[in-house]
């Protein structure tokens, strides 16, 4: 993984990052000694004072250890924290957002279409579009865009505005929810999902396309949620 020198992240920061990811996957064991910081400034293209800082941000996390005369060793385990499950049933992503209670911040907020593709449903007249972010503990964990049915926002535009919508979506009667369909891709975080989810520039990210229907096709919601990797995880039922 490369640096980005347009990331509001700093290079010392993105390295920490890389090293996390080397020492959660295995790459780096306990007790395995860090390539000198000679190497590793050659390696990202920095300076050794970045390497040291990128050092110290672990060493207070209590993942590494710099031993005198010794060199770096790893000395604990990344914590996972792969806490955001991807739901495949619609009441079960409706509990999901009702348990985690995110703390939601609203980006803007505007009427617009929505840019469905063939096959997605038919179009509602006019959507209310809604740019947020979603975070848990002060931190970020998705950045999500929603096109919802301007008549259904109408009904309840104070709670859409402050409540996550797939839960007030699930308890609709009328129009009631037909179908619910959703997409999941891994991408790369741009500058703007990198800035807002505070990673570096192309870190995974699982993107995320929702279509809600109703009996007549109408899509009433679309979703485009990019989620910071290294919080999601997937079960899949692998039925024999």
């Amino acid at each position: 993984m490369g640096l980005s020198s347009d990331s509001h992240v700093p290079k010392y920061a993105q390295i920490a990052d890389i090293f996390r990811q080397r020492i959660a996957r295995g790459v780096w064991t306990q007790g395995f000694r860090l390539p000198a910081n000679e190497e590793l400034a050659a390696e990202f293209g920095v300076s050794r004072v970045t390497i040291r800082q990128a050092v110290e941000l672990l060493a207070r996390d209590g993942v590494i250890e710099a031993q005198q005369g010794r060199g770096t060793f790893v000395t604990g385990a990344v914590r996972q924290d792969r806490w955001l499950k991807v739901e495949t049933t619609l009441s079960d992503l409706a509990d999901m957002y009702r348990d985690t209670s995110p703390e939601i911040i609203n980006i803007s907020e505007s009427r617009t279409n929505a840019p469905l593709l063939p096959g997605d449903g038919k179009p509602a007249e006019k959507y209310v579009f809604m740019r947020r972010l979603h975070s848990r503990e002060k931190q970020p964990y998705c950045v999500i865009s929603i096109y919802l049915d301007e008549k259904i926002f109408r009904r309840s535009p104070k709670r859409f505005r402050n409540e996550t919508v797939i839960p007030i979506l699930n308890d609709l009667r009328d129009p009631a929810i037909a179908s619910a369909r959703q997409t999941l891709a891994i991408g790369a975080a741009d500058i703007e999902a990198a800035r807002l989810l505070r990673v570096p520039l192309n870190s995974p990210v699982a993107e995320v396309r929702r279509i809600f229907t109703t009996a007549d096709r109408t899509v009433i919601y679309l979703g485009e949620v990019t989620y910071r990797g290294d919080f999601v995880r997937i079960d899949m039922d692998l039925r024999p």
